[in-house]
């Protein structure tokens, strides 16, 4: 008997549920993600919202001169460079690390707790991160201070302290962003061929040497995929963070300001969408070039971590 081929069609009809659950992630998708496309072409232009997009004076490069020739460029360029590197180094070495230690954990009902305790930052929006954060380091009312003034010191005003920021950043990304990481790791580990452990047991390897020597070579496809991603966006800043933890206090400019933070402060000061746009393209396109390279380098090395 002739066997019916498999289609795509066949697969929707078999799996109408799932796909019917795709269909608000397919819409997002393509209105913000394929429909703003041509929207580009305003990085070129002076945009007018009378005249609309093919109607708007074309003027060139001059929008992106207003970026790279501002005093500000190379600052918010550099911080967020820093910033992103310091989230994906800190927060790759730590989520690794701490999944592997739960993984080695016998106790199932420690690791649940361990794994609820961890994902539950990443559910908190920056907002409330913020009430935290300020409940910590607050100058009246901040537990460090409280605790600094005890052992005799002078509190600090973290607040108008641009030197301590970068750290605090990283502290505050790392912690809300750890258990998501984590639970990627950990579910990578639970693949694993646990033969591999009993025959290195049975040849007198201790956990230590099964860990460097097993667990963490096989874990490294998914580090460098995440990692991929990650440097993906090394030139877009977190907006969403940053705005939050330090809002429009031009104190701490120099240590938090960010590109997507001064295209904030650029659009709602001047009104001009066209240098706007000008700097996020310059941002998708460093992206691009930025993932290309390190998925051109990690296929060369690493051919089991490259994406494509």
């Amino acid at each position: 008997m002739k066997k019916k081929k498999y289609t795509f069609f066949t697969d929707i009809r078999r799996n109408k549920v799932a796909y019917v659950m795709l269909i608000p992630a397919v819409l997002y998708t393509v209105v913000f993600g394929y429909c703003t496309l041509p929207y580009m072409l305003i990085a070129f232009q002076k945009f007018s919202y009378k005249t609309g997009l093919f109607g708007s004076e074309w003027v060139g490069l001059k929008n992106f001169r207003f970026f790279f020739g501002s005093q500000d460029a190379l600052r918010v360029i550099s911080n967020t460079l820093k910033l992103n590197l310091l989230f994906i180094v800190c927060t790759i070495v730590i989520s690794v690390t701490l999944a592997i230690m739960i993984n080695e954990i016998r106790n199932k009902y420690f690791k649940k707790v361990a794994q609820s305790t961890y994902l539950l930052p990443y559910f908190l929006s920056w907002v409330i991160v913020n009430y935290i954060l300020y409940g910590i380091i607050g100058n009246k009312y901040g537990m460090l201070n409280h605790i600094i003034e005890f052992f005799g010191g002078t509190p600090i005003n973290f607040y108008n302290a641009p030197e301590y920021w970068t750290i605090i950043l990283v502290i505050a990304k790392v912690w809300k962003d750890l258990g998501m990481n984590m639970v990627i790791y950990l579910a990578t580990l639970v693949g694993f061929d646990e033969e591999l452990y009993d025959a290195a047991a049975v040849s007198g390897a201790t956990r230590w040497q099964m860990c460097w020597k097993i667990t963490l070579p096989m874990l490294m496809p998914t580090v460098l995929m995440l990692g991929i991603i990650s440097i993906g966006k090394i030139f877009y800043g977190d907006f969403g963070m940053i705005y939050a933890l330090v809002g429009d206090n031009g104190i701490l400019y120099n240590a938090t300001d960010v590109i997507d933070t001064y295209v904030f402060r650029t659009l709602r000061s001047t009104g001009n969408p066209s240098q706007s746009m000008a700097i996020s393209l310059f941002q998708a396109i460093m992206g691009f070039i930025c993932v290309w390279g390190a998925n051109y380098i990690t296929k060369k090395k690493f051919q089991e971590g490259a994406l494509f």
